[in-house]
């Protein structure tokens, strides 16, 4: 049942960016999570991006993440380097009993958006520290591209 209703929330938010006055891609990551990613520019320096996804480190669950990121650096015409600061919940039903894991992510990654196409490919590191159901520090990675819809 959790897990439907926040497969709708993603799907809600989504429909909500993807009608929104801005520029919102669409796309997939691929390491920890697998799975649909998203993102929001609210203004040339400052976006929101969110994911959905499989995470197989060990508990093998479904993971959603949503971040807010900030540029710091332009690398190199077209590349940006970012960090932020979001959250994560993970759930995983077993035969047992459900457990829910939150934690508190700190992105920090580089960007790459051609002018010419309207695409983005991105790779990522996030330091995480876990709330619930144990505080402890832990990490994630991924890779990924978004096409952005205008």
């Amino acid at each position: 049942m959790k897990k439907t209703a926040a497969l709708l929330f993603f799907l809600f938010a989504v429909t909500v960016f993807a009608n929104a006055q801005g520029k919102f891609g669409l796309g997939i990551i691929v390491g920890e999570p697998t799975g649909i990613s998203g993102k929001y520019h609210l203004t040339s320096g400052s976006a929101i991006d969110g994911a959905i996804g499989w995470s197989s480190y060990k508990y093998g669950s479904t993971h959603i993440h949503a971040d807010y990121l900030q540029n710091f650096a332009n690398l190199a015409p077209a590349f940006d380097a970012y960090f932020g600061i979001g959250g994560r919940i993970k759930m995983k039903n077993n035969d047992k009993n459900q457990d829910l894991r939150l934690a508190v992510r700190v992105p920090v990654g580089i960007t790459y958006e051609p002018k010419a196409v309207p695409i983005d490919l991105f790779i990522e590191g996030v330091p995480m520290l876990d709330l619930s159901p144990a505080t402890e520090f832990s990490f994630n990675a991924g890779i990924g591209f978004r096409y952005y819809f205008n």
